[in-house]
């Protein structure tokens, strides 16, 4: 079980896809978001349950509707629990009370505590989302060594829902919190410093009314690019993402995407930080963007205000530092 968030549920796929690899004799059943099930098409024996909380399975009683639902429809001889949310500890209580073995990703909460902690001295890379999952299937018996090649083979051709005209340069600009977002005045920059690149088209994802605002725009404004917000389904996201040549994300869930498919981030990270665990799968570091500061990272999910009022850690950073990171992947 792992329901949320979306960048979180990409880190399962190379764990699952390994398991499953490694381990002939097991099936699994992910319990997840329904729009997340594109990101796991294609995995032998794995099937997909999608978890809707905010209908079907709702509030507290939904918990106990979902167990009857699973319980009348499939029997499972473990549980993994790799989410550790009040729902899933209700859900894994339910499933041991019935002689269900249970084993529990450690999410490192107190080592996360630490790093954000002013004036502490854990300043240190901690375990990646993807170990810690590993971890947890090792305590149910499974060793996983982590061998995924991406969600699609090699020079594998795809229908693209448009004609590409040159190399694509896919840019995701958002992300849930402030303390995760380049200032969009400087990303605009950036978009029109790589649209104007020879031979180069930007493509922009995002979503929301507020996002799509903000696309549509840059699309009208700057020539060489073209917005995808609202536009596909996650699919079709996935095949356009692997299609780019590199992608400007922020610490957020394109980047995670992006790298299912094997292609190279440039991220830009502000208030969070690759220690605490969360860079994408596969991603070199060598390509971040980040400054270094006594206050980084305030925050392990970039929801905190900034305690010195104006996002120094994303304002301080130029656009050309962004794209010529770019540029030396292109």
């Amino acid at each position: 079980m792992r329901l949320s968030a979306m960048g979180d549920v990409a880190m399962t796929v190379p764990v699952l896809a390994s398991l499953l690899q490694q381990h002939p004799d097991v099936e699994v059943t992910l319990l997840s978001t329904p729009r997340f099930e594109p990101m796991f098409a294609g995995i032998d024996r794995l099937r997909f349950v999608g978890v809707d909380t905010k209908k079907t399975y709702k509030g507290f009683g939904g918990i106990f509707k979902l167990f009857r639902f699973l319980r009348k429809n499939y029997t499972f001889d473990q549980m993994v629990d790799l989410h550790d949310v009040l729902r899933s500890k209700v859900l894994r209580k339910l499933y041991r009370l019935t002689g269900v073995p249970v084993s529990v990703i450690d999410k490192g909460r107190a080592e996360k505590k630490a790093l954000v902690k002013e004036g502490g001295d854990g300043k240190r890379q901690l375990k990646s989302s993807v170990d810690r999952y590993c971890e947890a299937f090792a305590a149910a018996g499974y060793r996983v060594e982590v061998n995924f090649q991406g969600l699609f083979p090699k020079n594998e051709v795809f229908e693209l829902p448009f004609e590409k005209k040159g190399t694509w340069v896919g840019v995701a600009p958002f992300a849930q919190h402030q303390g995760k977002i380049y200032p969009v005045e400087k990303m605009e920059q950036v978009v029109r410093q790589l649209a104007a690149l020879p031979g180069v088209e930007v493509l922009l994802f995002g979503g929301g009314p507020k996002e799509k605002a903000v696309l549509e725009g840059w699309e009208k404004a700057i020539p060489s690019t073209i917005s995808l917000a609202g536009k596909f389904p996650l699919s079709t996201e996935l095949h356009l993402l692997n299609a780019c040549k590199v992608v400007v994300s922020m610490d957020s869930a394109n980047m995670h995407l992006a790298s299912l498919v094997n292609t190279p981030v440039v991220c830009v990270w502000g208030a969070t930080h690759p220690y605490a665990g969360f860079n994408g799968f596969g991603q070199n570091l060598a390509n971040a963007v980040q400054i270094d500061m006594d206050c980084r990272p305030c925050s392990i999910y970039g929801n905190k205000p900034c305690k010195k009022g104006d996002y120094p850690c994303m304002n301080s950073i130029p656009p050309e530092v962004v794209v010529e990171k770019v540029r030396n992947l292109l």
